[in-house]
C-alpha cells in the first residue's frame, strides 16, 4: 500500500503540511512483505505472530488513538490484535493486508467509542506545551511542537465518524477507494465525509486562533 500525501488544500496549506507532515505517517509496507509474512503465520512458524505484530503495532496504536483518545488506545489496539490473529486464519487475501487489518482496528475503535457514548475524548497532557490550556489564543503558532498539540486536540473535537476519514486520508495517506473498503461505505461517501471534516476542523482551529495565514508563516 503506497502512502500518497492528498493534495487538496486545507488551510491555506496543503494537507500533508498541516496534518501529515506534523502528526508523522507511517511507512509502506511491501504487498509481497505481507503476503510473505501472512503464510508465516498461517503455517504456525515462530516468531510470525510476533513479526506481524511489530510490523503493524505502531498504526493500529496511532489509529486508536485519534479515534479514542490516549485513555483508552491501549485497550482498542489489543481489542484489534486479538480480532486481527482470530481472523488470520481465514484471510484470504481480497483486500491488501494492511486494508483488512485497518479495517478491524477501525471496527475495534468505533465499538469502543460507541460503548463509551457521551464521553469526552481525552487528550494527554504529556503531548502538549506547558501551559497552553486556556491560553491556546494568546500563544504564538510557531513551532511544529505547538501546533501538533493543537491539530490533535481539533481533531479530538471532531466527531467520530468525521475524525476516521480525516486520519486514514490525510495522515495514513490512503486513497479514498480504499477508505471505502474499510468503513464499508461508498467512494463518495467517503469524499464527502472528509469535505465536511475539513471543514469543520477549519472551524475548531479558527476558533483557537489558528488561521491560514498563521500556519503558512510558520
Amino acid at each position: 500500500m503506497a502512502v500518497k500525501p492528498p493534495q487538496t488544500a486545507m488551510l491555506g496549506v496543503t494537507a500533508v503540511n498541516a496534518i501529515e507532515g506534523l502528526l508523522a505517517p507511517v511507512e509502506a509496507r511491501s504487498p509481497a512483505d505481507d503476503g510473505a509474512l501472512i503464510a508465516s503465520v498461517k503455517r504456525g512458524d515462530p516468531g510470525s505472530r510476533e513479526a506481524l505484530y511489530h510490523r503493524y503495532k505502531r498504526r493500529v496504536y496511532g489509529l486508536a488513538l485519534r479515534i479514542v483518545g490516549a485513555g483508552d488506545a491501549e485497550e482498542v489496539a489489543q481489542e484489534a490484535f486479538i480480532r486481527i490473529f482470530r481472523g488470520l486464519p481465514k484471510f484470504r487475501g481480497d483486500a491488501a493486508l494492511s486494508t483488512w487489518i485497518y479495517r478491524l482496528a477501525v471496527n475495534a475503535a468505533l465499538s469502543h467509542r460507541t460503548r463509551r457514548a457521551g464521553a469526552r475524548l481525552p487528550v494527554d497532557d504529556n503531548q502538549a506545551e506547558a501551559g497552553i490550556d486556556g491560553q491556546a489564543a494568546a500563544e504564538p503558532v510557531g513551532g511544529d511542537a505547538v501546533l501538533r498539540t493543537r491539530l490533535e486536540r481539533a481533531l479530538a473535537e471532531l466527531p467520530a465518524g468525521y475524525r476516521t476519514v480525516v486520519v486514514l486520508h490525510d495522515v495514513e495517506g490512503l486513497e479514498h477507494e480504499e477508505i471505502a473498503q474499510i468503513l464499508n461505505c461508498h467512494v463518495g461517501t467517503s469524499k464527502s465525509q472528509l469535505h465536511k471534516a475539513r471543514a469543520r476542523l477549519r472551524a475548531i482551529l479558527a476558533a483557537g486562533g489558528i488561521t491560514a495565514s498563521a500556519l503558512e508563516n510558520d
